[in-house]
């Protein structure tokens, strides 16, 4: 039986003054390991925290009890309490890697299976570890399912929707005497129904993973991977040391525009990848000094290794940062103006593995912050009454409202670890959010809008007038960003009007197309 356990937390700053406030906090403890993989925000500001779980019950096909790991999704809604929890599971293991929140409600989940046709999962294996899809709505009831693969392993690592709805997969696939190296980077579009469009594998002579994968302005993807491959198969780039930072881009259709490799005489791996106003900002970790075309050097063990590039891939800055130790990376969101035609920031999350004994500030959540340029604005470590000795961070997400949501794993000792997931309030990050009193999106509207109130209230009423000044609805609200109905309104203006329970008043027009 899982169940979640509210703490409080304190925040030591190691630059200034703490500006943070612990808004809620919940740990999700099971009596087995839990992996963590990611948190998905939605646009009303509710949170899918998945990853991987062996359930305490027995399964319900046949009294049979399935011992292997499954996918494992919460839904929590703004204030941090459990909206719905779920499984889908296969009569073997299961992993859950990657969700994506879709434009038309919902989510895709993407992982790796090693189950064949049995309990939730629909499809025969495919042979070895395949791609297990599920495409759920916002109540988390599956639509669709999908299993990838063929006779060789392969493992699910990403998935985002692009802009004509349809989505990218991307994971690996060992290839050992049937490919170009010994495991390469799979690639798989697909409409929104899940019918694949296209496929392609690509590799050097070595291993190459996929780490990250976002969707780009012009209804592409651009893949970040960890690349330990010379020149040859079809990488057309070489390696500069033991491990290099891999960048590819791929067109709507999914085929590949370019590549770049970045890398000094060591190992580098790559983490996150994200999108800016001007091009893409790339990070990890590195253990080499300044060689190949690295231009920064490392401190100590391991340090993070940052690089902003423009659309075509093409260096911009390098910088370096450096905690303690081993410095792992997990995490990075992009803060952009409110129109969001320029980035501002970046904030970054993770923690520092100990190397031997265990100090004060290892094993523990980090976040710290640049400017655009990539100059440190402050830095903080996350720790609280709860804090066990070992914690690392798997995600991070900063909220429109300049919330941060911090998950990962906590745990006394490795193989017991369970979810924990931290939400923030920043006082410094606050202050950079452009805010209006009110915004609806989309607008105009075809099915749902979203209302957005940029001041703070404890409860408030959203209502919906015609503009002849008859009231439509009227829906009650604790919540920054909340989802409305409008399939039953007819093509018109609409006026939104806003009350909070102190007299705060704010109303904008709302287009029903």
């Amino acid at each position: 039986m899982i169940k979640i356990y509210s703490g409080a937390l304190f925040l030591c700053s190691v630059l200034g003054l703490s500006a943070q406030e612990v808004i809620w906090q919940k740990n999700i403890k099971s009596s087995s390991q839990d992996f963590l993989s990611q948190i998905t925000t939605t646009i009303d500001g509710q949170y899918l925290i998945s990853g991987s779980s062996i359930q305490q019950k027995k399964m319900s096909a046949e009294n049979k009890q399935n011992d292997g790991y499954d996918f494992h999704l919460i839904k929590l809604n703004q204030q941090g309490n459990e909206v719905w929890e779920k499984y889908f599971s296969g009569q073997d293991h299961d992993f859950l890697s990657a969700t994506v929140n879709t434009q038309e409600g919902g989510f895709l989940l993407a992982g790796t299976s090693f189950s064949g046709k049995s309990l939730d999962k629909k499809d025969d294996s495919k042979g070895g570890s395949d791609i297990w899809l599920i495409r759920i709505n916002e109540n988390g009831d599956e639509i669709w399912q999908k299993t990838l693969g063929s006779r060789r392993d392969e493992e699910a690592k990403a998935v985002i929707q692009a802009t004509d709805l349809g989505f990218f997969v991307s994971g690996t696939v060992e290839t050992t005497g049937a490919g170009f190296g010994s495991k390469d980077i799979w690639i798989i579009k697909l409409d929104k129904s899940g019918k694949e469009l296209s496929q392609v594998t690509i590799g050097g002579k070595g291993l190459d993973v996929v780490e990250k994968m976002i969707p780009t302005k012009d209804g592409g993807a651009l893949i970040g991977a960890y690349s330990r491959s010379k020149a040859g198969g079809s990488k057309k780039t070489d390696n500069f040391g033991e491990g290099d930072y891999w960048i590819l881009k791929f067109d709507k259709a999914g085929k590949l525009e370019w590549e770049k490799n970045f890398g000094g005489k060591e190992d580098d791996h790559l983490r996150t990848i994200s999108v800016t106003s001007s091009g893409f900002f790339i990070a990890g970790e590195s253990r080499s000094n300044i060689s190949g075309n690295k231009s920064v050097g490392v401190k100590d063990g391991t340090d993070l290794w940052m690089i902003m590039l423009n659309e075509k891939g093409e260096e911009m800055w390098q910088k370096s940062y450096n905690f303690k130790n081993r410095d792992v990376l997990m995490g990075a969101s992009i803060l952009h103006t409110s129109d969001d035609k320029l980035s501002k920031g970046i904030l970054l999350g993770g923690y520092s593995q100990a190397e031997g004994t265990i100090g004060d500030e290892e094993e523990t959540f980090w976040i710290l912050y640049l400017d655009y340029a990539g100059n440190e604005m402050w830095r903080k470590y996350v720790k609280g009454e709860s804090r066990k000795k070992i914690e690392r961070l798997a995600d991070l997400k900063l909220n429109i409202d300049g919330s941060i949501l911090l998950a990962g794993t906590s745990a006394e000792e490795l193989g017991k670890e369970n979810w924990k997931i931290i939400k923030l309030g920043d006082k410094e990050v606050s202050k950079l959010i452009e805010k209006s009193d009110i915004k609806i999106y989309p607008n105009p509207v075809t099915d749902y809008a979203y209302v957005e109130i940029g001041f703070e209230f404890k409860e408030a009423d959203i209502s919906l007038y015609d503009m002849g000044g008859r009231q439509i609805q009227t829906i009650k609200t604790r919540n920054s960003v909340t989802k409305i109905n409008t399939q039953s309104l007819l093509q018109a203006a609409y006026l939104v009007y806003i009350k909070t329970d102190e007299g705060k008043v704010a109303s904008a027009k709302l287009i029903k197309k």
